[in-house]
């Protein structure tokens, strides 16, 4: 392997979890090791690369098996078969481009850090959920169990930031809080832009802050997805929302496009017949639901509307209860769609 080569393979291992999150998004960290089924990113657990390890040797960082081919190798071999580059210097440009390294003359320096992404930039959204981790057992998990969420399969685009910058404007000190971190992408998954939930470090309810919430990136027409949609769709506006619906049709595909105006300009996916329009009790979101209606229906698509009870569904979640929640969704969903996405469920007690 040739010094540029190497020294690039080093660089890609010792940040060796963001370049499977970033080739092999299908995949899952497992202890020590990212998971996938092969290196074309096909969904499985036959392809392992090791997170951690020395540079070199036995056990070194990035280096890689599948189990099923017998293949194997570096990082810069994965980018390779992954991105189907049969020259050296096609690998090494991607690797480069990843690492936001300049091309060489001279050589790369592995050891200079990243020059820092602009802020509020979609590279920097992809940054930032780069670093944070699964929700398993954090603080976000209990957060929105607090809320009464408990559908939390199947949801790659949440992961938790233990020490989460915030600034309450220009001119006031960084703080750093705990936050909820969602993935914004458009319709093809490629991330757009991250959206930031900061809570109090109890999990119990958001941080004491001015606004709690903010959004960066690219946002206008994108969302946080749960679940591939095929032919039907659920869109709301808030995550924890749409998370509460998901608590009772946990295999019905979802997006939230995080607010009204965006929910209003929400690109719709080619393949899709019924969309469900999650209502907030308000007349920003009543406007953004008759926008996307309308937009829904000159396109061929069946518009239905998703109405709560009280002021939005998280609220009759967390006040009404799940069978409550079950019961008035039941009514509103087309005929067809009970016993394909709700029957299914009612004896589970929406995925608990």
């Amino acid at each position: 392997m040739s010094s540029q080569a190497a020294d690039l393979a080093r660089c890609l291992a010792r940040d060796a979890e963001a370049v499977c999150r970033h080739y092999l998004p299908n995949g899952r960290r497992r202890g020590r090791y990212w998971v996938v089924g092969d290196v074309a990113n096909t969904a499985g657990r036959s392809l392992f690369v090791r997170l951690t390890g020395p540079d070199s040797g036995k056990g070194a960082a990035g280096k890689w098996t599948d189990a099923a081919t017998g293949q194997h190798g570096d990082l810069l071999d994965l980018i390779a078969l992954n991105r189907r580059l049969e020259r050296l210097r096609d690998v090494l440009d991607e690797a480069r481009s990843f690492l936001s390294l300049p091309r060489p003359e001279p050589p790369p320096d592995c050891h200079r850090r990243q020059p820092p992404a602009p802020m509020g930039s979609p590279e920097s959204a992809r940054r930032l959920f780069a670093m944070a981790q699964p929700i398993s057992g954090t603080i976000a998990e209990a957060y929105l169990r607090n809320r009464g969420i408990t559908a939390l399969h199947d949801a790659p685009a949440l992961r938790f930031h233990p020490r989460c910058y915030y600034r309450p404007d220009a001119n006031a000190p960084t703080e750093i809080w705990p936050a909820l971190i969602a993935a914004v992408t458009d319709l093809s998954g490629d991330i757009t832009g991250a959206h930031r939930t900061w809570l109090d470090p109890t999990g119990e309810d958001k941080a004491p802050v001015d606004t709690p919430r903010r959004a960066m990136g690219h946002l206008l027409g994108h969302g946080v997805r749960f679940g591939v949609v095929t032919d039907v769709m659920v869109a709301g506006e808030g995550i924890e929302t749409v998370l509460s619906v998901r608590s009772v049709l946990p295999n019905l595909p979802m997006v939230a496009a995080l607010s009204a105006n965006h929910l209003a300009a929400l690109l719709l996916p080619a393949m899709l017949r019924r969309l469900y329009l999650v209502r907030d009790n308000d007349s920003a979101g009543d406007f953004a639901v008759a926008t996307l209606a309308e937009r829904a229906q000159a396109a061929g698509i069946e518009a239905l509307a998703l109405s709560p009870t009280l002021g939005d569904f998280n609220e009759d979640l967390r006040r009404l209860g799940v069978d409550h929640l079950r019961a008035a969704l039941r009514v509103q969903l087309a005929p067809e769609d009970v016993p394909r996405f709700l029957s299914s469920v009612d004896e589970a007690g929406s995925g608990r």
